[in-house]
């Protein structure tokens, strides 16, 4: 649970450092946006690393690691591209989201 819940807090973060710029702040120098982004970074590695360390020390594979960072990257991402960026969230959204479930369901089965 505690790779779940550190897993999230990073990709909360990791979301931030790359797309807060694209609301008000395309108007910013990309140096700029970049050195932002890079110190917001900075936190998201602070939480994933030891996502990673805890999860493998736990018997989580590489490969199951991966695909629920990714899965809970497209989640973080869903909610921020909706309330943020204020993008809709539409039927493919959804079943990019599915198949990606569908990822994690493989990796995890039989665990």
């Amino acid at each position: 649970m505690v790779t779940i819940a550190l897993l999230f807090a990073s990709n909360i973060f990791m979301t931030i450092a790359w797309y807060w710029h694209l609301k008000g702040g395309m108007d910013k120098a990309l140096p700029l946006v970049i050195a932002i982004s890079w110190g917001i970074a900075l936190v998201e590695y602070c939480l994933a690393v030891p996502a990673n360390r805890i999860g493998f020390a736990q018997g989580w594979s590489g490969g199951q690691l991966k695909v629920a960072q990714e899965a809970i990257a497209l989640l973080i991402f869903g909610v921020f591209m909706v309330l943020v960026l204020g993008e809709p969230l539409g039927w493919r959204h959804l079943g990019a989201f599915a198949c990606l479930m569908g990822a994690v369901a493989f990796l995890f089965a039989g665990r």
